[in-house]
C-alpha cells in the first residue's frame, strides 16, 4: 500500500465505527490492566464473565491480594490458564502497591516490569487507559498488516514498527481498536469476510472470495 491507500484504509474503518472501543469491560485503568493479563490464550467475553462478577468483590491491587491465590482462583477458574494467571496477578498487584502507591503506572518500562506484562498489554493499557497512540499488535492485527500490505512484517514488532511508522497521525490513537475489530469479524484467519468488507478494493490479498458462502 502507499500513503494514500493506506489514509483511505483507516478513513473507511473510522466512518464504520467512529469511536472504536475494547470489548473488554473495565471502568479503571487497573480493571483494565487485570482484564488484560487475565485475556491472554482467552476470549474477551470469557473474561467479562468473570470479571463481572470479580470485579464488585476486589477491583483494587489490595482487595485482590486480599483474595489470596484461591480466592481469587475460585472467580478466574473458567479462564484458560487461571492458576498461573493468578499468580501473575497476586504478584502485580504487590508491586504496584510496594512501588506506585496502588495505582497503575503510565510508562512502558513500569508496565512492563510487572509480572504476566509484555509488550502487547503494556500497549493496551497506555492506549485505552491513559491515551497513548501506541499499538497493539495481536494475532489479529499481525494477520491483518501481512494480508492487506498495510504493513508486512516478519514478527509481531516488525509490523508494530511498521504501523506507528506508516499510519496516518490523525489515525494513530484508534487505529489498533480498528485493525482488531476488523480482523476479528471480518478479516478472519480461515476464510475472510472479503465480499463484505469495506477495504476490500485497497486491500493487496490476492485471494479475495467476493461472493458470500451458499446460505450466508
Amino acid at each position: 500500500m502507499n500513503k494514500q491507500t493506506r489514509h483511505t484504509f483507516y478513513a473507511r474503518l473510522a466512518e464504520l465505527e467512529p469511536n472504536p472501543k475494547t470489548e473488554l469491560n473495565y471502568s479503571t485503568p487497573f480493571e483494565l490492566l487485570t482484564a488484560v493479563l487475565l485475556s491472554a490464550q482467552a476470549t474477551d467475553v470469557g473474561v467479562n464473565k468473570a470479571t463481572k462478577i470479580l470485579f464488585p468483590v476486589a477491583n483494587t491491587p489490595a482487595g485482590i491480594l486480599a483474595l489470596g491465590q484461591a480466592g481469587l482462583e475460585s472467580y478466574i477458574n473458567t479462564i484458560g490458564l487461571y492458576r498461573s494467571k493468578a499468580k501473575h496477578l497476586l504478584e502485580t498487584c504487590r508491586m504496584l502497591i510496594e512501588l506506585h502507591g496502588g495505582e497503575v503506572p503510565r510508562d512502558r518500562e513500569s508496565l512492563e516490569a510487572l509480572p504476566g506484562v509484555g509488550r502487547k498489554t503494556a500497549n493496551v493499557v497506555m492506549n485505552t487507559a491513559f491515551g497513548m497512540p501506541t499499538m497493539a499488535v495481536d494475532t489479529h492485527i499481525f494477520r491483518l498488516g501481512n494480508r492487506t500490505g498495510l504493513a508486512p512484517g516478519k514478527d509481531v514488532r516488525a509490523v508494530e514498527d511498521k504501523l506507528l511508522k506508516v499510519t496516518p497521525p490523525e489515525f494513530l490513537l484508534n487505529a489498533h481498536h480498528w485493525l482488531i475489530l476488523h480482523g476479528r469479524y471480518i478479516c478472519k484467519a480461515r476464510k475472510p469476510e472479503c465480499w463484505r468488507c469495506v477495504v476490500n478494493d485497497v486491500c493487496d490479498y490476492r485471494s479475495k472470495i467476493m461472493l458470500p458462502p451458499k446460505g450466508f
